[in-house]
């Protein structure tokens, strides 16, 4: 390989390479989950039919989704 050429296929490379990082970086999606109830043991049902929901469209709590969970014991204003 001539000089020219392995400089050339250097310079494009390291051209290439910062959009080709910035496209594997992809954001796992999150979903917040409010509930009014002490615990998800409250509602340990319906978490179960939510997670089967969520894998019928392709979800995986921790594979490609996260979820984050609060828990409002009971109370339906923030003033306790």
């Amino acid at each position: 390989m001539r000089r020219r050429e392995f400089i050339a296929l250097l310079g494009g490379s390291a051209v290439a390479w910062p959009f080709k990082a910035r496209a594997q970086q992809l954001t796992m999606p999150v979903i917040g989950f409010l509930g009014y109830w002490e615990s998800p043991k409250s509602i340990a049902g319906s978490l179960v039919a939510f997670h089967q929901g969520l894998a019928e469209a392709g979800f995986v709590e921790g594979r490609n989704l996260a979820i984050e969970y609060r828990w409002g014991d009971f109370r339906y204003n923030s003033h306790g």
